[in-house]
């Protein structure tokens, strides 16, 4: 399976169609979508070609490829008019023999390298235990960042779609055979890691 992996649209219809024809272009078969899909947030400003409700129909046209978790900003009414799970905390996915856990990062955080969560994420510091994946998905922060930890699992933040923070590109990322690559908007590839790297 090919995975598109997207994070923090915020309510973008504009960025949201980009995402649709990379998805479409580099032939995926699943869209991970990591929360905060409609709402732009209380400390967020709106973001270009905020469309909440033409955003949930199309994201309602894709239904049947995506799978979703909950972010900070989704609430039961977002679950309302989408046609496809969102209140979870967390997913995970088996893909041919490599675990994947996917969460948006404001409750399930990995720890990184130096020790330290994503900025945002100290208060929420639950240490994720999931039959020791080998990728973790998150977002929350829209920053963009794909590193390995002391444990040896591949992090990956695909960052914001339509907010990104911190000089980090607006990007997202695709997953396939263990190859993790993240994407700026214009389709450039920013950095790649395999798992057994």
């Amino acid at each position: 399976m090919k995975y598109l992996i997207c994070s923090d649209i915020h309510g973008s219809l504009t960025a949201f169609e980009k995402i649709i024809d990379f998805f479409d272009s580099f032939n995926c078969d699943k869209l991970l979508l990591l929360g905060d899909l409609l709402y732009h947030g209380p400390r967020n400003p709106l973001p270009q070609g905020h469309n909440p409700k033409e955003l949930a129909i199309k994201l309602n046209s894709l239904a049947h490829k995506i799978i979703a978790c909950r972010g900070n900003c989704d609430a039961e009414v977002d679950q309302m008019v989408l046609n496809f799970p969102l209140m979870g905390d967390y997913f995970q996915i088996i893909d041919q023999g490599v675990s994947i856990f996917a969460s948006h990062g404001h409750i399930y955080a990995p720890v990184l390298k130096n020790g330290k969560l994503p900025k945002g994420c100290e208060s929420a510091n639950k240490k994720i235990i999931v039959n020791n994946p080998s990728l973790i998905l998150y977002g929350h922060t829209h920053v963009q960042l794909l590193e390995k930890n002391e444990e040896g699992n591949l992090i990956c933040n695909p960052g914001s779609i339509s907010l990104p923070k911190e000089d980090s590109p607006a990007g997202f990322a695709i997953y396939e055979k263990g190859l993790v690559s993240l994407y700026n908007l214009q389709g450039q590839i920013i950095k790649s890691l395999g798992i057994n790297d």
